[in-house]
């Protein structure tokens, strides 16, 4: 009696690990929506680099699933600012997380 006891505890440990590792994955992004992200991301990039407000050549920009983030540094505060607002108007885009740093005086600083 106390093998099987031994055994179910041991099975219902198993699966509720394998339950917890399954539900700690994203779902697999289809190549569809691979490719939108791509084109959300080309879009931001193009919007960020045509602003006359903006020194975006050291920005970074990813997409997925309509979260863009953008990564590297900018020069100033305004520049800061000017790249998250210029991103979150880009069509497709539905939330920007910004890991952007401040450069300033050639040193990066919190933001």
């Amino acid at each position: 009696m106390n093998d099987r006891r031994r055994r179910g505890s041991r099975l219902l440990v198993m699966v509720s690990v394998l339950g917890l590792a399954a539900c700690a994955q994203a779902p697999r992004r289809t190549a569809d929506e691979r490719a939108a992200d791509a084109l959300v991301a080309s879009r931001v990039e193009q919007a960020l680099l045509g602003d006359s407000d903006l020194y975006a050549r050291h920005i970074d920009v990813s997409a997925e699933r309509g979260l863009v983030r953008l990564s590297g540094y900018v020069w100033s505060t305004n520049e800061l600012y000017e790249a998250e607002r210029v991103a979150a108007n880009v069509d497709g885009v539905a939330a920007v997380a910004s890991r952007l740093e401040l450069m300033v005086g050639g040193r990066s600083g919190a933001r």
